[in-house]
């Protein structure tokens, strides 16, 4: 049989379901919550406080007979033998509530006064021995007894006797047990609905309301989470809540500054998908034209066409793999031993430093100097930092500094490639170092993209090298290092075939 309700406690069906609303409209909050524990808890704490005061008003009760009797006693034994009438026996017996007073001296009990003395006596009771544990058993027996019991009440005398005895009815006792347990029991509503109010609203100020706060917050923020007014101000607490209103503050700028960010860039892919259309079109155009510069017979026709064909196979190529960077990561490079120094100077040809200008330029690569990477990968990393050493330097006012210069250094050590772009320029501020290689957050340029390094480090780490900024240098000074891949087994077995 399937369950009819529930987790919650709400019934499944949805007639059901109606009448469940109008009958309980809403579930309890953490306030209501909150007060229905408060006030059992509360009376509970009432109830631990009635149970040995109800012992201790049943002794006391006693006590008090026993001290009136002891008052009587005195009287009736300071009188000569018969010479208290009967009549005034029997109202000191009835101001005290008893029905015989006894005292014992010696080895003989004496009859101090006695009036309508019962047959039987149903309980007896010493004072002198007494503990917490049969004064509370022996008070809820008297509270829930229905007869008319006869007790007898044995306490230390103050006439010189041993002990006094007190012959007492049991139904007084219980009716002024009754009384006192209404008294109690309204004191402890009362008590107890003012605790409760105090221990709520001290709770509902401390917790309940910033909790409230903080769940309100995170609705808002489910509603809205690209809205800066959705993100909770921090109250400046020192305790655990406040702690989460902090981590939770942080959380949420930086989901917020990733959905800004997501959201330009979904923004900025829709953009360049339509470019890039069009794009093509425009470069494959220019490659058709760029085709008829062979038939020019000027030398330096000749001798730029081939570059100029390169480039714009080059800059097809990237169109067509132009949101390569939208995936996961790029292609995997096609990596062979490769010289270090055409790669060079073609990044020079194509970023403008190749005739006589304002910035100076140096290379200092070693001679011969191979390495084993993807040529074009190679190209675009060092082409994306050039401009942007170039970019740098342009930015920097006449004057500014003695001499402009970009230096390319290249070396090995042992098998590893290292090849170095350096700069004279203002180098890279501290804000910009924090998000260097992350895409567009590593530009403090206006106008600049940030992606420049972003496409250069992840080229790089395709490679299994890495790619970095030397700290203490003039300017800026980017260093690449791309190991070389290990030799396979496969590889070497030709060779010491032909050994």
């Amino acid at each position: 049989m399937s369950a009819d309700k529930s987790g919650n406690g709400a019934p499944r069906d949805p007639a059901q379901q109606s009448l469940w609303r109008r009958l309980w409209p809403r579930p309890l909050g953490l306030s209501g919550k909150l007060l229905l524990l408060t006030i059992p808890l509360v009376m509970i704490a009432e109830i631990l406080i009635y149970v040995p005061s109800i012992a201790n008003f049943r002794v006391n009760w006693l006590n008090d007979r026993l001290a009136a009797a002891n008052t009587a006693a005195l009287v009736l034994d300071a009188a000569p033998s018969g010479a208290v009438p009967d009549s005034l026996a029997k109202q000191l017996l009835e101001s005290i509530g008893a029905r015989a007073v006894a005292i014992k001296l010696g080895q003989q009990r004496r009859l101090l006064a006695i009036a309508d003395m019962p047959s039987t006596i149903d309980d007896d009771i010493d004072l002198r021995e007494i503990n917490i544990g049969s004064a509370t058993i022996n008070a809820f027996r008297v509270m829930l007894g229905r007869g008319s019991e006869v007790m007898r009440v044995i306490g230390p005398s103050r006439t010189g006797g041993q002990f006094i005895e007190v012959v007492l009815d049991e139904r007084p006792l219980r009716l002024a047990m009754y009384r006192f347990s209404a008294n109690v029991l309204l004191w402890s509503l009362a008590i107890s609905i003012l605790t409760a109010g105090l221990v709520y609203l001290a709770l509902h100020f401390l917790f309940v309301r910033p909790m409230r706060r903080l769940t309100e917050n995170l609705v808002g923020f489910h509603r809205d989470p690209e809205s800066q007014a959705q993100i909770i101000t921090p109250s400046g607490r020192g305790d655990e809540i406040g702690v989460v209103e902090r981590e939770l503050s942080d959380m949420q700028r930086d989901l917020n500054s990733m959905l800004h960010q997501k959201s330009r860039l979904a923004a900025l892919g829709l953009a360049v998908s339509k470019i890039n259309h069009d794009l093509r079109n425009i470069l494959a155009s220019s490659q058709l034209i760029s085709d008829q510069l062979n038939t020019v017979a000027d030398p330096k026709v000749q001798r730029f066409a081939p570059k100029l064909m390169r480039t714009l196979e080059r800059a097809i190529a990237l169109c067509q793999s132009t949101l390569s960077y939208g995936r996961a990561q790029e292609a995997s490079p096609d990596r062979r031993v490769v010289l270090i120094d055409p790669i060079v100077n073609e990044v020079r040809e194509s970023a403008g430093l190749a005739g006589e200008g304002p910035i100076g330029w140096i290379c200092a690569v070693e001679r011969g100097l191979t390495i084993d990477a993807d040529p074009d990968h190679l190209f675009r990393v060092l082409l994306n930092l050039v401009r942007n050493a170039a970019q740098a330097l342009e930015a920097q006012p006449e004057g500014h500094v003695a001499l402009r210069q970009i230096r390319v250094t290249g070396r090995r050590e042992g098998i590893v490639s290292i090849i170095e772009v350096s700069d004279t320029g203002p180098g890279i501020p501290p804000k910009a170092r924090a998000h260097l290689f992350e895409a567009f957050q590593g530009s403090d340029r206006a106008g600049g993209t940030g992606l420049g390094l972003a496409i250069a480090a992840e080229l790089i780490r395709a490679h299994g090298g890495e790619i970095l900024l030397v700290e203490g240098t003039i300017g800026a000074t980017f260093r690449i290092a791309i190991p070389d891949r290990p030799i396979e087994l496969h590889q070497m077995r030709p060779e010491r075939a032909r050994a």
